[in-house]
């Protein structure tokens, strides 16, 4: 059986949900009886491979930061010449004990691990990886990419204004006066590549300018671009998750019942534990409360644009939709759903060991499919080499 590597943390304001992602990804892979070797990647960058970081329970000590720097879990370094169609890792020193990778899960949220980074290293390196490729990953962490996308591929969004941190900075007053004569409010202000809600906010009258200007900082504080984008108003928020490559399975759609004025970060992993990490079903109803045909008709848009965006493995797709109007908006893609949406796929009737030994199969098949293409073309370019006029050339 494969030793399969999970990574999880990273310097990204994610990184405590992605370190719950982890924990669990891992103890269900050792329930199902793989090799499992945590790889932790801490808020500063360093890296750490310890059975010890693979437990929740060494995470919830308040001095656990401590307790990685006075420790050696980080004297391992990747040892490119030996990592072909695997990741090997070497500890330091002369009998240095080694580890192998077979399959990489990346269980990464955000920044340096969902957006594709981590899986261009894979790729590289020729290994086996679990989810979305580079190009998925990338396009679909970016809020504004994405529905500049669906625009383009005709899906139904809401109408949005995006903006550089370098264009507010420059002329505050010209987007703010676009925002207003393009979008009707409420609208929602949000930093172009985050997830988990963070650095959101709802702002609800136009006569506050004060209050956007206030909202568009704090998103420019997460990102250097960040998109305002109408509300749907009444609003149902409506997800799916995907697994698959070619052939793509979609799950039941999930509807989120909150409280505040949009699906936070408190509501979705801190009350009653987080409904988005399946541990609260309070603000979760599975089925959606909607018509059979409009639940398909979402399920299949869903499928169409995990498809259309590349993706592979596993991926969820959020929606928006007004009951009053019966109209649907596509709305974000998040490339590893937290916990990996576990408690949506069993509300649909696939337990979390199928969905993990179907996810490293999918990544088996991938990698399998790449290993066909050529990578190499031959030509007598270099041989001309010498006489040609090149800056540089004293040959």
């Amino acid at each position: 059986m494969q030793t399969i590597g999970v990574f999880f943390g990273s310097r990204s304001p994610e990184h405590d949900i992605s370190v719950i992602t982890g924990v669990f990804i891992i103890a269900e892979l050792k329930k199902l009886g793989y090799s499992v070797v945590p790889v932790y990647i801490g808020k500063t960058g360093e890296w750490y491979i310890s059975d010890t970081v693979g437990s929740l329970k060494f995470f919830t000590q308040k001095n656990y930061e401590a307790e990685l720097a006075k420790n050696n879990f980080q004297k391992y370094f990747l040892d490119l010449e030996s990592s072909r169609g695997k990741i090997v890792f070497k500890r330091k020193g002369l009998a240095g004990r080694e580890i192998t990778i077979d399959v990489a899960f990346p269980a990464l949220h955000g920044s340096f691990g969902e957006d594709g980074t981590i899986q261009g290293l894979f790729e590289m390196l020729g290994v086996p990886y679990v989810g979305c490729d580079v190009t998925a990953s990338a396009v679909t962490m970016d809020k504004v990419l994405t529905k500049l996308l669906y625009q383009s591929l005709e899906i139904p969004t809401t109408k949005f204004v995006h903006f550089t941190k370098n264009d507010w900075e420059n002329d505050k007053n010209s987007i703010l006066k676009s925002i207003n004569q393009t979008l009707t409010y409420p609208v929602f202000v949000k930093p172009a590549r985050l997830g988990s809600s963070i650095g959101i906010a709802k702002v609800s009258k136009p006569a506050v300018i004060s209050d956007l200007e206030t909202k568009i900082e704090v998103a420019l504080h997460y990102d250097t671009k960040a998109l305002v984008e109408e509300g749907v108003d009444p609003v149902v928020d409506l997800t799916c998750a995907l697994i698959g490559n070619e052939s793509v399975t979609p799950s039941l759609l999930q509807e989120s019942v909150f409280a505040s004025d949009l699906f936070n970060f408190e509501e979705k992993y801190l009350t009653d534990g987080g409904t988005q990490l399946g541990a609260s079903k309070r603000g979760i109803v599975t089925p959606a409360r909607l018509e059979s045909d409009i639940s398909e008709s979402i399920q299949n848009l869903a499928v169409k644009i995990y498809r259309d965006f590349g993706c592979a493995g596993i991926a969820r797709v959020d929606f928006l939709y007004n009951r009053t109007t019966k109209q649907f908006f596509a709305n974000e893609i998040n490339t590893l759903p937290g916990t990996l949406y576990h408690h949506l796929w069993k509300a649909s009737g696939k337990e979390i060991s199928v969905v993990l030994q179907e996810l490293i199969a999918l990544a088996l098949e991938r990698q399998a499919q790449a290993k066909t293409r050529t990578f190499t073309f031959a030509s007598s370019v270099l041989e001309q080499a010498g006489s040609l006029k090149i800056p540089g050339n004293k040959l």
